[in-house]
């Protein structure tokens, strides 16, 4: 089993997890092949009091069962009837929060990569965004719940170590409807990265 991150990385509150997975490598193996990439985006849901979050208010549906998981899991999502995105289970189980990954820097698989996203105009464009980086690794609804622990086909293994000052925050994007929690700035990015999904001031 190659090197990954284990569950006491994922037990910890969301905020702090979506700052720890920033230069963390997230890998999708398929048929013998790797394709994976550096996380440079992540955004925080702080769970049954994040008016955002899936979980608000303690929601629990089929559809968001896997955010109350153990920490360490996947919970990927479909939306607007077209896009997959995927969530990284924090804190502990019945705790529901999660991390969205928002972007990623292609490492490896690239060619693989571009073949999946063939309507990227550049390479800065194949995954910064959380629907185009779930589209060029193969990420979809078959992979929610999975244990990102002990997975053979998700994982995330250790990366680069990002100092503070690297990171920026911002408000979280596309959630205009979450009253207070619109403007708290639980977006982590890496600094000037080319491949946010918008830039970060």
């Amino acid at each position: 089993m190659p090197d990954r991150l284990r569950r006491s990385f994922f037990r910890k509150p969301a905020d702090r997890l979506a700052a720890d997975l920033l230069g963390q490598r997230l890998v999708r193996a398929h048929r013998g092949h790797r394709r994976a990439g550096i996380i440079v985006e992540t955004e925080a849901y702080l769970g049954t009091i994040d008016a955002a979050a899936h979980t608000y208010q303690g929601r629990r549906t089929p559809r968001n069962e896997a955010m109350y998981a153990d920490a360490g899991h996947a919970y990927v999502y479909f939306t607007y009837g077209m896009h997959h995105c995927m969530n990284v289970v924090a804190h502990s189980a019945d705790t529901p929060e999660a991390v969205l990954i928002r972007a990623l820097e292609p490492a490896e698989g690239l060619e693989a990569i571009r073949r999946r996203r063939p309507k990227a105009r550049r390479d800065t464009d194949l995954t910064s965004g959380p629907a185009k980086l779930c589209a060029a690794l193969d990420i979809d609804r078959k992979l929610n719940a999975a244990d990102l622990t002990s997975s053979t086909r998700l994982w995330i293994e250790p990366g680069h170590t990002i100092t503070p000052d690297r990171i920026v925050r911002t408000p979280r994007i596309g959630i205009d409807y979450a009253a207070e929690w619109t403007e708290k700035p639980l977006r982590f990015c890496l600094r000037n990265h080319p491949h946010l999904s918008r830039p970060a001031p």
